[in-house]
């Protein structure tokens, strides 16, 4: 063999050494995600079309490995383990980041403050949604992206047509002021529960009733421990992502604008999804012949609205008038573009 020859298979092979040592001591970065929804929920798939989107654009400098159904954590318990580093990001209810000190997020639970899928984007995408998000920092926590659960329906053993029907009922809500105030302005006793205490909290009696997106109704069967559902599209499910601060200041910049980018094609995949599914989980519930569906009139829901509205004054009074206007403000298109 010809010198020239040998030469250029040692400089190849000393080439092919020098990649596997650089791919072998490249490290990869592991983000456990935790939710407390069920794998094959819009969260839940939302999840994995994030960790599939990171995984394949990081050239797997990054792996996801997503715990759904409060497979690590409890609801209760999952923020306290992303403050502690135990998980990097979470998927928590909008009203338990209000829990953990920024009470401003409580505005996403005010009753009849949005109306559909585009007054919910035009706050979370805005610059009212951006500031929350930002105010996270001081927790020891990131938010990256607003997640659509749907708009809530209110079910239990009777037809839940006008604010009366809810007189004594006990209903189990997410812990959050606002909706505690919200169920005490219809007569009705509020419960904190969390989601996985709900379907034997019904089939026991311990409470009557709950209010919950059609998807989480139907997914996790509460069908099967309630007679009736009324179509009140009366309040907004959201949830934010966020991951623990620290870690996300220790990744590398460009790791970082990887996790953006597929967040947000995720968040557009997951948004869309739950309204659909949210659409054919109506359907599916109708379909069922012990469950009687209710759909509100007009009337019957401005009769609501009505009994609902002095919760806006108690939450302006505890978060300020400011907030509670400008996300009532830039929900509403017609206050948006006046005539």
């Amino acid at each position: 063999m010809k010198l020239a020859t040998k030469l250029h298979l040692f400089m190849l092979g000393l080439a092919l050494s020098l990649t596997s040592v650089i791919v072998s001591a490249q490290t990869t970065t592991v983000i456990k995600f935790s939710h407390v929804s069920p794998a094959d929920s819009p969260k839940g798939k939302a999840a994995l079309r994030f960790k599939e989107l990171v995984e394949r654009n990081s050239q797997r400098r990054i792996r996801v490995d997503v715990y759904p159904n409060n497979l690590l954590y409890k609801e209760t318990d999952e923020l306290e383990a992303l403050q502690l580093g135990a998980v990097q990001m979470l998927a928590p209810s909008l009203a338990k980041l209000a829990q953990f000190g920024v009470q401003d997020f409580e505005v996403f639970d005010l009753p009849f403050a949005f109306t559909d899928k585009e007054s919910v984007t035009r706050v979370t995408e805005g610059p009212i949604g951006k500031t929350l998000l930002r105010k996270l920092d001081s927790k020891g926590m990131v938010g990256l992206a607003y997640w659509n659960n749907g708009f809530k329906i209110m079910s239990g053993n009777k037809r839940l047509r006008v604010p009366s029907d809810f007189s004594g009922l006990a209903m189990r809500i997410h812990s959050s002021k606002v909706l505690s105030w919200q169920m005490e302005s219809l007569g009705a006793i509020p419960l904190i529960l969390d989601a996985y205490e709900v379907y034997p909290a019904l089939q026991g009696g311990v409470v009557d009733g709950a209010e919950t997106s059609p998807v989480n109704f139907y997914a996790r069967k509460w069908y099967e421990v309630q007679s009736n559902v009324t179509i009140s599209n009366h309040g907004y499910l959201g949830s934010a992502v966020v991951v623990n601060k620290k870690f996300w200041d220790g990744l590398p910049s460009d790791l970082r604008n990887t996790i953006d980018l597929a967040m947000r094609e995720a968040t557009v995949y997951g948004n869309n999804l739950a309204e659909e599914e949210n659409a054919a989980a109506l359907q599916a519930i109708k379909k069922l012949k012990k469950v009687k569906v209710y759909t509100l009139t007009e009337q019957e829901t401005e009769a609501w609205r009505q009994a609902m509205l002095p919760v806006h004054k108690l939450l302006e009074g505890r978060i300020g008038k400011a907030i509670v206007y400008g996300v009532t403000r830039d929900a509403d298109q017609r206050r948006n573009n006046p005539r």
